[in-house]
């Protein structure tokens, strides 16, 4: 579906996400106007996000009535066109989004799945970005001007849960002074984003799976029914499959929230858009601290670009935040917290004849060396780094980075790591913790 000017004539046709990208454009650089006065860019500002909420509420049903049907975007193009090929379909989604083909794949899924109202299950890693997923899907969907209502399930205490999300009439337990209205209410005619799901009890999941197959639910204390219509999005950072097989999640409700299932792949698999997220969260951040976007020195932006990031998405936002805030107007490696630091220049072995020859990075006496001294620097960190997360243990490290456990052992060995000081070191702080 295109936008067309009110006039009827067909002219340039605008997808609506390309305007709203240009939008977003327009506001960014609006925020930094050097030559006008800041009640001029706030007004401007403020004109600019109102055309943007009226753009995303426009024609709900003639942007995404094609949508169910629509032929799929071909496998063979390149990451780019297929992007592209979103755009121009009209599906709303962040820019912050890149090119990776997985990435793209899930986005695919969520246009066929928005103007639908079939469940939703969205997987992945912590700080993967699964409720702005959620929040992609109700925006592009026929719910989008109804309400969005978040809940934690693994946040809510046993004792609660069904009062949290179906309500509770007075005085059916200690404390309850008055009527309230569960999260499934509020978020009737609209959507319902359950996150951390696996979390979860199983006297909370038998509720649940009542309400996904009667769509009504009752008040605690309450004999009487209210339907509710309320289209359910759940996440979860578990393999809820493997969970059910256990014995810990219901079978029967995986298969009722899992009927669109999207996975996320973690931020370590879509380093193309490291540097999409460094410069928007880097403005995001600028905005909030009421700055200018905060400089990245050459080394900074290297490690930036190159770190693992096992908080994803999350953990990047993060450290955006912290280096805006610490930093003058450069920020350098000493404003990252300090176990990320990189360690002092560790030697890197250049072949000499049979002979190994110590070589540092900054005593390199030539590029390409000093290249090499770097390039081992940033793998020994990374190794040792994935180690300490793993706890020592290097058949996990090679299944989390997709590697060949023996490839990763001589990768070891080139660098001296010894993966027994890393789990004793992870038993050490266990039996602390104890």
């Amino acid at each position: 579906m295109k936008l067309f000017n009110q006039g009827g004539s067909v002219g340039s046709a605008i997808s609506y996400a390309g305007l709203i990208e240009k939008i977003e454009i327009l506001r960014s650089t609006l925020r930094w106007a050097s030559k006008l006065e800041r009640t001029e860019i706030e007004k401007l500002l403020k004109q600019a996000t109102t055309l943007r909420d009226e753009v995303m509420q426009l024609s709900h049903k003639e942007r995404f009535v094609q949508a169910a049907v629509a032929e799929p975007v071909p496998a063979d193009l390149a990451p780019r066109e297929r992007r592209q090929a979103l755009l121009e379909r009209s599906f709303i989604f962040e820019g912050t989004f890149g090119d990776n083909p997985k990435l793209l794949e899930a986005l695919e899924i969520a246009e066929k799945a928005a103007p639908t109202d079939l469940p939703v299950l969205i997987d992945g890693e912590s700080g993967t970005g699964k409720e702005l997923m959620a929040k992609v899907i109700h925006a592009n969907g026929s719910r989008t001007d109804k309400p969005y209502i978040s809940v934690n399930c693994g946040a809510i205490p046993e004792n609660l849960i069904e009062s949290e999300l179906f309500g509770h009439k007075k005085g059916a337990f200690t404390g309850a002074s008055n009527d309230r209205r569960g999260k499934f209410e509020s978020a009737h005619t609209g959507t319902i984003f359950l996150d951390e799901i696996g979390e979860l009890p199983l006297t909370g999941q038998v509720k649940l799976l009542r309400v996904l197959e009667s769509h009504e639910i009752q008040r605690v204390g309450s004999d009487e029914t209210i339907s509710v219509d309320a289209r359910i999005v759940a996440a979860t950072n578990r393999d809820l499959r493997r969970l059910s097989e256990e014995g810990k999640f219901r079978e029967d409700l995986f298969y009722r929230l899992s009927v669109i299932h999207v996975t996320l792949p973690p931020l370590r698999e879509r380093r193309d858009e490291i540097a999409l997220l460094v410069a928007y969260f880097g403005d995001e951040a600028a905005g909030a601290l009421k700055r200018r976007p905060i400089k990245l020195t050459p080394r900074l932006r290297d490690f930036l670009m190159n770190y693992a990031y096992p908080g994803n998405i999350r953990e990047l936002r993060n450290l955006m935040y912290r280096i805006s805030c610490l930093a003058g107007d450069t920020a350098d490696l000493e404003h990252l917290p300090q176990d990320l630091r990189p360690k002092p220049s560790a030697p890197a072995l250049v072949a000499n004849g049979s002979v190994p020859v110590v070589v540092d990075a900054s005593t390199a006496t030539s590029l390409s060396e000093a290249k090499r001294a770097a390039s081992d620097e940033a793998e020994r960190a990374f190794l040792e780094r994935g180690l300490q997360e793993v706890g020592g243990t290097v058949a996990e490290l090679a299944r989390r980075f997709d590697m060949n456990r023996s490839h990763l052992q001589m990768l070891l060995k080139k660098h001296g790591i010894h993966s027994k000081d890393f789990r004793n070191q992870a038993a050490a702080q266990g039996g602390k913790a104890r």
